[in-house]
């Protein structure tokens, strides 16, 4: 049985992870590490504990659904002292010295990061690929729009497929990248690239990318329902990754797109 690590317990999807894992004929919850108080009743001969270390330590994978802090604490916690465990990275909102330690990390165990868990979001990303490249004179405008808790904006998920679109045309995201437009700033420049963020209610998270040219456009969508949505990715991700070499993964090596 496959002893799963999670970080960001007591967060939305980590609850469900938890959820989840109960259910799981493969794996189940090995750990859990908690910063302040674990309020959820956790299945027995589950470790709660506050230390990274042996968080690792009572993990045979580690399933992260935090903050960038605690990530950073964690990635810094294998970089420093080694003996780490194959890592699933589902939090957004990294820095730049934050994204190199995830790159460090993944030259010692096997780490596979993504900004969204969902399948769904994964295909998407294929397909805005693939319009972005066809579709090459047609303007792009993405919008996600999620819950009013949501911390960071963008979504980690609307950059990625900003990335993707980008890449497909040989763009450099930065360079091209409109986040909000206000007042006179003249027509829409040809390369740029739009993201634009809603926040309101209970949205768990929908992201939608326009390609709109003269006479026709074309929207690729995708809804999430249910967190489960993430969790269950996570989870099904965190199985392909033990025993792999310690490289940076992407959900589309997991799912074999």
């Amino acid at each position: 049985m496959i002893k799963v690590g999670i970080l960001g317990s007591t967060g939305r999807v980590g609850s469900l992870l938890i959820d989840d894992l109960e259910n799981d004929e493969q794996a189940r919850v090995g750990a859990v590490h908690v910063f302040d108080k674990l309020k959820k009743e956790m299945p027995e001969g589950t470790v709660v504990t506050n230390d990274m270390r042996v968080l690792i330590d009572e993990s045979d994978v580690i399933i992260d659904f935090s903050a960038p802090a605690a990530t950073e604490t964690l990635l810094t916690e294998i970089v420093e002292n080694g003996n780490g465990k194959p890592l699933v990275i589902a939090t957004t909102g990294f820095n730049k010295h934050q994204q190199n330690l995830l790159l460090e990390a993944s030259k010692m165990v096997p780490v596979l990061y993504a900004t969204n868990m969902s399948l769904g979001v994964a295909v998407l990303n294929k397909l805005v690929h693939l319009a972005s490249k066809a579709l090459r004179d047609f303007d792009i405008e993405i919008v996600e729009q999620h819950h009013r808790h949501k911390v960071d904006s963008p979504s980690g998920t609307a950059l990625t497929l900003a990335e993707h679109a980008a890449d497909a045309r040989d763009l450099n995201l930065d360079d091209v990248r409109v986040s909000g437009r206000d007042g006179i700033i003249g027509a829409r420049t040809k390369d740029e690239i739009a993201v634009m963020a809603l926040r309101g209610g209970d949205i768990v998270g929908r992201h939608t990318v326009g390609l709109y040219n003269e006479g026709e456009f074309l929207e690729l969508n995708h809804t999430a329902t249910s967190r489960n949505t993430f969790s269950r990715g996570a989870i099904k991700v965190a199985k392909w990754i033990i025993g792999k070499d310690p490289k940076l993964y992407s959900i589309n090596d997991a799912l074999g797109l």
